[in-house]
């Protein structure tokens, strides 16, 4: 039952991939027809400078191959865009290779997304013909046969039969269907041999300058808190102890009643130092876990909040501090900007990545450029070499995903 289970599973995936794929494939038509034209009217000399903007569509609809089966399988990096000029544009390492995937994604790809798409829907037709045959003429023939007369119940059965062939064939080939539809595109489109390791240098580079800028600013945040809070309360309390000590033997009543604002300023101090503490490594991540300290904001939230917890084995303690910070960050920002009355956050492990989902049923339109705080939730991701992705069209809902690498 289990292999049944996860046939059909595979299947459904290999189904999903081939929609995906067909269309991309139709989007790569479309770009190879522009490429053509402006081939052509390079011969004249006049298509010249519609060159780069040519290969600039091509390279936008290989970044989205790119994506799709980077979400399927091995992450293929994206290049960066074209360069404007001619000279930079033909120079460009990418341009040959996704211009070969082009050609064979615009047209192998298009027939088997076709296939694909055929397939299951004709076995549906086929199968439940023999429920409504009655309602075509026999003239009409039977579905994708119209030279095929059904005068009978008997006829529309052996259609049905052939639906339910078509069904396995699906089931059968889809999955490999879908591993061809990719085989261009895992071929051409990941960086040529000697570049990839030039874009892993890159991407590090940039993650290890969002790591500092994420370490200065959580330094700032500490000094903010410890400058304007704790130590204006450790002032205070100097001052009132001073002042108690001068009016011990004049005014011992007044002198208690300092003693007491003294005490009073001490805990306010030793609270506000509670909170600088557990906003560097909040200390229920080590008494409860990740769980148990999710459970604690997903409880304290004041939008009603539903938690899914799917993590059977402890992370590193700065990815799951890293996660907790996600989490709160999130669930501050649907309190404060959403107008949302439900949020949801799911986090489990899989594959080596530490998965976390925030969604609520809010207004959406949320913008990193509004000082919103999800600027700092991506650079405190990136600086651990994890990706945010973030979806909010007007009207919402809001969906925050966040992968963070936690070992395998």
């Amino acid at each position: 039952m289990g292999h049944v289970r996860g046939r059909l599973r595979a299947s459904v995936d290999a189904l999903e991939h081939l929609v995906g794929g067909l269309g991309t494939a139709l989007l790569a038509l479309g770009a190879l027809l522009w490429v053509m034209v402006v081939a052509v009217t390079c011969l004249t000399g006049l298509g010249l400078r519609l060159v780069p903007g040519a290969l600039r569509s091509v390279r936008s609809v290989a970044d989205r191959e790119r994506g799709r089966l980077s979400r399927w399988g091995t992450s293929i990096p994206a290049p960066g865009p074209v360069q404007d000029g001619l000279r930079e544009a033909a120079r460009d390492p990418f341009v040959r290779r996704e211009l070969g995937w082009l050609t064979l994604h615009s047209t192998i790809g298009l027939v088997l997304g076709l296939v694909g798409l055929a397939l299951p829907v004709n076995a549906v037709q086929d199968v439940t013909f023999p429920l409504w045959y009655r309602l075509v003429s026999p003239e009409d023939g039977a579905p994708g046969f119209v030279w095929w007369r059904v005068d009978g119940l008997s006829e529309a059965l052996l259609v049905g039969l052939l639906g339910v062939g078509l069904l396995v064939a699906a089931f059968g080939f889809g999955p490999a269907l879908a591993r061809v539809q990719a085989w261009p595109g895992r071929l051409l489109l990941p960086p040529p041999p000697g570049i990839d390791l030039s874009l892993r240098v890159a991407a590090l580079t940039a993650t290890r300058a969002a790591a500092l800028d994420a370490h200065a600013l959580e330094l700032r945040r500490i000094e903010r808190s410890l400058h304007d809070g704790t130590q204006n309360r450790l002032v205070a309390v100097n001052v009132l102890l001073g002042a108690a000590r001068r009016a011990v033997r004049r005014d011992p009543e007044r002198a208690d009643e300092i003693i007491g604002q003294a005490q009073d300023a001490a805990e306010q101090a030793l609270g506000e130092l509670r909170t600088v503490v557990r906003g560097i490594l909040p200390p229920v991540l080590d008494d409860r876990g990740l769980a148990g300290a999710l459970a604690g904001l997903a409880g304290s939230c004041a939008v009603p909040c539903r938690l899914a917890v799917d993590v059977a084995v402890r992370c590193a303690a700065s990815v799951e501090a890293t996660a907790y910070f996600v989490v709160a960050e999130a669930l501050t920002n649907v309190v404060r900007h959403s107008g949302a009355s439900q949020v949801d956050v799911a986090v489990r492990r899989e594959q080596g990545l530490l998965l976390v989902t925030i969604e609520d049923d809010g207004r959406g339109d949320a913008d990193e450029a509004h000082g919103s705080g999800l600027t700092g939730i991506r650079r405190r991701v990136e600086a651990y070499d994890g990706r945010m992705t973030l979806t909010s069209p007007s009207g919402g809902p809001t969906r925050m995903h966040v992968e963070l690498p936690c070992g395998s």
